[in-house]
């Protein structure tokens, strides 16, 4: 049954080949876009080495809840839903990289986008929290 299936999508692609392409094209453009829009990500090493030289600060947009069961220390905690209405809180560190943490690194791209609009240097912790976690590094309750 699947390979009767990969054969039908392989005689589809074979048959429309120029329509295929396109469309891979699209979707290639549209992770670029998205990649691009919701800044770069970073390691927990580069994290703490940009906190250490004070080059950026750390924005949790988890829950209440989740950021006081455990946060990387220094952080700031403005959950995603309230990130439009409270982005004035972070004027003051303008002039550094707003590092952006969610739960696993995947959330935090739609809060990047918002931030740079508003004309922050956004960048992701890749992974997230968990990530942070199973590194072993140390977190805040």
């Amino acid at each position: 049954m699947i390979a009767d299936t990969l054969a039908k999508f392989l005689e589809f692609i074979t048959a429309h080949y120029v329509l295929s392409g396109i469309f891979i094209t699209i979707v290639v453009l549209l992770i670029m876009q998205q990649s691009r829009n919701s800044g770069r990500n970073v390691s927990s090493r580069e994290l703490t080495a940009m906190v250490n030289r004070d080059e950026a600060c750390v924005l949790d947009i988890r829950t209440k809840k989740d950021f006081t069961s455990g946060h990387i220390v220094g952080s700031l905690n403005i959950s995603s839903d309230q990130l439009k209405d409270r982005m004035s809180e972070l004027e003051k560190h303008k002039n550094k990289t707003i590092i952006v943490v969610c739960a696993s690194g995947i959330n935090a791209g739609a809060a990047c986008s918002e931030l740079k609009k508003a004309g922050f240097t956004v960048a992701r912790l890749s992974g997230g929290i968990t990530g942070w976690r199973s590194e072993n590094l140390p977190v805040v309750k």
